[in-house]
């Protein structure tokens, strides 16, 4: 990831006056052209961007010499896998400079050959079942026929011939597809984070050079600007900081309406594993940051490449000003095909959302004849909508568009047999369907993707970090809230929450709160979320010692008293843990009032003590007067029974807590993917290290524990601890994780039936089928869910809940939680 700096010193022979002069360079390392100290041109040999125009026509008054700078970086466009893209980086792979020259760019030449290919791919892929498959095949030939590559005077006449076939018009019924520029950036994939910031300089400076070129497009006599998308906020703070006269540019180029910020969010997150809190502030900082530099908030979520939607995006949306959804994503369903490209999506609330999907199923189109075919014919709402978009440019860190893409769309504007292209904005495209939509059909809940369920569970010291990082930032800012509403001194610590809010929300991006990224990113997502647990234990402490002065003085009549506080919104009992000053750990039963606090000086007393104990068979039983519990010597639950109703909870017969391993292989994506053949190889965990022994004998507390091996290598420890008055059982576990290929998962099953399992997401809940009757309720194998997921019928339910995990799964009667 490093990058090395070349010096390149150029003089233009005068006899090259009048032409079109180039500074041609291919490297498979991606480079950067710097002119008087600015940044002026990417170069990415996979991104069609080999060359820095040095003058479109040289003059005498033009300079002849020259210094220019490459900056090279150690790494292709998807980084440096050794072997395969997705590989680890290889530290020993060598990148190659092949070319570096100074070059005449025979403009002519290129114009000639682009007609060619338009009217060559018009002849293969329009059929011969179309008439004017056969004019641009016979026309093709003419041009060959009149066309003599000796002599430049034969090309105009080439040329003629392929203008004839393009200007003959299409009829007003003919599909219009909307051309949008595209330059795509994963914040970090298989590169880290300092490389991004890179790419977007190379890409985005690309990108200007090209509007340069191009100011002004002529279709249907009417003048379109050439429009280039750019989203998320974090993408364009770095380049503010890194690049300041490029970021200058890009705001000119934002006043004029040719560069359009979209998407409305800080980074392009996930879609399903950010908490409600975390989205609303993906929104909120994007939002802020795009009024505050560019004077407006974006109306399209543009969220292209994610592993699946939230059913409460479309809410969160609407609350957030946005009312149109573009992404394209479910295209990469594994086993049903998602039956619409344009329609209104529904939230859990009844919200919603304009939604669109590019009918070419990509992000990253080259503006080329079977591209625009593909969009018309592959569109699933024909006839109800006669627009779709079309997204063109190389992304992450290719450049963006090309010259050769526009130019390609240029012959196709309104080309009789072809459909009507046009250079378009992401508004002009959702007014136009707005105006259509009277006959769109509505898809109610999750866009659930088929592919890449691993992802809920890859890498869990990220998805730990993710979640700890949620509740310390939350309970940061209910704690200072009510010191400052207690008046003081206490200074609200604004731009420090900001700040840790804004390094949490990076870490949400779409590849690395998921897994799916190169270790060295894992590494800097870690470290983050480090500073955000210090930075935010620090904040707590300031705050409650506020409220320590303001409540435990000695004039508030409350001296000798503790202190407890509560950051969530509802009253709780519970038991707490303090340590004393020689570092012992006494146990008080409190009730602490909604978002409050309270302070104690004799705690409760509870109306049942824990009883604790050990049976001949070497089980362990449990009970506080709420629910009982039965534990064999492996740590599986044998029962578990709530004490008012005599309700049994586990079926005859069954354990619940049973851990299981399975073998994780998938097709390609290895970090990404868990197939639904996994389910096949499951193997309970049998071996017992250390049998189940009581660690605590009862009273406000109750516990005991175990130790197991996983697998080849690994272990297990778990301490199961029933509180007072606590209307659940605690399981708190710790695996030495040394396995490969193999994924872990713990077991219960409930006497319960009901045929959906309700799952938390952001600010609500989902419910999914506990049967594979269809295709689309077997594809859900492998779910989501935020902190709980619950089995009920009238009357009774069970439900699971975490601290750190997403993955999980309900089939029959078994809830799964995926460690």
């Amino acid at each position: 990831w490093e990058t090395c700096w070349f010096k390149v010193e150029l003089s233009i022979p005068p006899a090259w006056a009048g032409r079109e002069v180039h500074f041609a360079w291919e490297s498979d390392g991606e480079g950067m052209v710097w002119r008087d100290a600015q940044p002026v041109q990417g170069l990415t040999k996979e991104g069609e961007k080999t060359s820095y125009i040095l003058t479109s026509s040289l003059k005498e008054t033009e300079p002849h010499s020259l210094t220019l700078y490459v900056e090279l970086a150690c790494n292709g466009l998807f980084g440096a896998g050794k072997g395969s893209m997705i590989a680890p980086p290889d530290p020993d792979r060598r990148f190659t400079l092949s070319k570096a020259e100074l070059v005449v760019f025979n403009r002519d030449v290129y114009e000639l050959l682009v007609d060619l290919e338009i009217l060559l791919d018009m002849a293969q892929l329009l059929g011969e079942e179309d008439q004017r498959s056969f004019q641009a095949l016979y026309t093709a030939n003419q041009m060959v026929n009149v066309c003599d590559v000796t002599d430049p005077s034969t090309f105009p006449a080439a040329r003629d011939l392929a203008a004839a076939i393009f200007s003959q018009r299409n009829g007003e019924s003919q599909h219009t597809v909307h051309a949008v520029g595209h330059c795509h950036i994963d914040s970090a994939w298989l590169w880290p984070y300092e490389e991004t910031i890179r790419k977007c300089a190379r890409s985005w400076v690309t990108v200007i050079r090209l509007m340069e070129c191009n100011p002004e497009l002529t279709f249907a006599c009417s003048q379109l600007r050439l429009i280039s998308v750019l989203w998320q906020a974090q993408q364009f703070e770095w380049v503010r900081s890194w690049y300041p006269g490029l970021y200058a540019q890009i705001r000119d180029f934002v006043a004029k309406g040719r560069f359009i910020p979209v998407g409305g969010t800080w980074v392009e997150m996930d879609g399903n594993l950010p908490s409600g809190e975390s989205m609303v502030r993906q929104f909120l900082q994007g939002q802020r940051f795009f009024q505050e530099q560019f004077g407006r908030i974006c109306s399209e979520f543009w969220l292209p490449d994610t592993f699946g939607y939230s059913a409460q995006l479309p809410q969160l949306m609407r609350g957030c000003g946005i009312r149109r959804f573009l992404t394209q994503k479910l295209s990469w369903n594994l086993v049903n095909t998602f039956p619409h490209h344009t329609f209104f999506w529904e939230g859990i609330d009844g919200s919603r959302v304009l939604t669109h999907f590019p009918p070419g199923d990509s992000y990253g189109m080259h503006g080329r004849v079977e591209e625009m075919l593909k969009t018309v014919k592959n569109n699933k709402d024909k006839g109800r909508v006669n627009h779709s978009a079309l997204l063109f440019g190389f992304g992450d860190g290719g450049g963006g568009p090309t010259q050769k893409m526009l130019d390609r769309m240029k012959r196709m504007s309104d080309t009789d047999g072809l459909p009507r292209v046009q250079f378009s904005t992401p508004d002009r495209l959702f007014s136009v369907l707005e105006k259509e939509s009277s006959q769109l059909c509505t898809w109610v809940g999750e866009l659930f993707l088929e592919l890449h369920n691993g992802t809920y569970t890859t890498q869990a010291q990220i998805k730990k970090g993710n979640r700890e990082c949620e509740r310390i930032l939350h309970d940061v800012e209910v704690l200072s809230t009510l010191a400052l509403a207690w008046g003081g001194a206490f200074q609200y610590p604004a731009r420090q929450l900001r700040r840790l809010w804004r390094l949490l929300l990076l870490n949400q991006f779409h590849d690395v709160l998921p897994g799916s990224c190169i270790q060295l990113v894992v590494e800097d997502a870690l470290q983050g979320y480090a500073e955000i647990r210090a930075a935010g234990t620090r904040l707590q402490e300031e705050a409650v010692q506020s409220l320590r002065r303001e409540l435990l003085e000695p004039g508030a009549g409350s001296a000798g008293g503790t202190l407890v506080l509560n950051t969530l919104p509802w009253e709780r009992t519970e038991v707490v843990a303090t340590t004393g000053p020689a570092g012992t750990e006494t146990l008080a039963l409190v009730t602490v009032p909604s978002m409050g606090y309270a302070v104690v000086r004799e705690p409760l007393l509870p109306p049942q003590p824990v009883a604790v104990r050990k049976r001949e068979d070497g089980s362990i039983a449990m009970e506080n007067g709420v629910i009982a519990v039965c534990l064999d010597t492996m740590g599986h639950l044998t029962s578990l029974r709530l004490v008012d109703s005599q309700r049994e909870s586990v079926p005859d017969g069954c354990y619940a807590n049973q851990f299981a391993l399975f073998d994780d292989v998938p097709l390609y994506w290895d970090a990404w993917d868990v197939m639904d053949y996994h389910l096949e190889t499951r193997k309970p965990v049998t071996t017992l290290l250390k049998p189940l022994e009581i660690t605590l004998a009862g009273g406000l507390r109750g516990s005991a524990s175990f130790s197991l091996q996983i697998g080849e290598s690994s272990t297990l420890t778990q301490e199961i601890i029933l509180d007072a008055t606590c209307p659940y059982l605690r399981f708190l576990t710790q695996v030495e994780w040394k396995e490969a290929h193999k994924f872990l998962k713990v077991e219960f099953p409930l006497r319960v039936r009901s045929t959906n399992a309700t799952y938390e997401i952001q600010f609500g809940h989902l419910q999914r089928p506990t049967h594979w009757n269809t295709s689309w309720d077997w594809a859900r194998f492998e779910v989501w869910a935020h902190k709980w997921l619950d089995l009920s019928e009238h009357g009774f339910g069970v439900a699971l809940l975490n601290d750190c995990k997403y993955g999980a799964s309900a089939h029959g009667n078994v809830l799964s939680l995926s460690l």
